[in-house]
């Protein structure tokens, strides 16, 4: 392998080389190289690393709301239910204040 003394631009022929990419491992001028998290990369490598991922969409998303608000509601329901369930099997005395009352005064 040639010194990078003597290496050209992969991008500018009549310019000198003063960097490798460690990515590609190709020459780069000063111009084509930047600076990035303290190495130097050129603009195709950056490109690469700082363009975000594509966002995967799940087809089945439309479908799942009218099931989010069937279950909420459904779940909404059983939970008045029980509590109107429990307050069924509670004493009479309990509803009318009457068991706090004895408790306190005394039958």
């Amino acid at each position: 392998m040639t010194p990078l003394v003597h290496q050209r631009c992969l991008l500018h022929s009549d310019r000198e080389a003063i960097a490798r990419c460690p990515s590609c491992r190709q020459f780069f001028c000063r111009e084509c190289v930047t600076e990035h998290h303290g190495r130097q990369l050129c603009a195709g490598c950056l490109r690469r690393l700082t363009v975000a991922p594509p966002v995967r969409t799940w087809r089945f998303g439309p479908w799942l709301i009218p099931f989010h608000l069937l279950a909420g509601i459904g779940l909404t329901w059983l939970a008045f239910y029980f509590l109107g369930w429990i307050l069924l099997q509670t004493p009479t005395e309990w509803h009318e204040g009457l068991a706090a009352e004895s408790v306190l005064v005394g039958p």
